[in-house]
């Protein structure tokens, strides 16, 4: 695999994360996180540590419960070697354009190119 062929392949990952974590219906929300994970796939931060669809599904349900009318938007480039990407993110208010929370995650990702697990750290959180 030549670097820009890897270098899509983490952007077209990142941007499936994303549009699960976008996801505002529980159904678009479903379908999202079954095209960017794999079935076993998992997610970790300091609040949660789920595996599968499901669990995925529902810690994303509950953030946008937790902070309705914002959305999800990576800051700055997809970084990646081998089967692991890293990015910058934060969560954002539709109304006002404020980001009371940021982070960053790590990506493993299977050979087709899809979620295997999520580690994710939160580097600003609301008071």
């Amino acid at each position: 695999m030549t670097a820009e062929q890897t270098n899509t392949t983490y952007d077209t990952a990142v941007a499936r994360y994303f549009d699960a974590w976008n996801a505002r219906t529980p159904e678009d929300r479903a379908k999202a996180v079954a095209v960017a994970w794999t079935e076993d796939g998992s997610y970790t931060d300091p609040l949660a540590e789920v595996t599968g669809h499901d669990g995925i599904a529902a810690v994303i349900g509950g953030a946008h419960e937790q902070f309705p009318g914002f959305f999800f938007r990576p800051l700055g480039a997809v970084d990646g070697h081998h089967r692991l990407a890293r990015f910058g993110w934060e969560l954002v208010s539709e109304q006002d354009g404020a980001a009371p929370v940021a982070g960053f995650d790590v990506v493993e990702l299977d050979d087709d190119g899809r979620i295997r697990a999520v580690h994710g750290f939160l580097d600003r959180v609301p008071a």
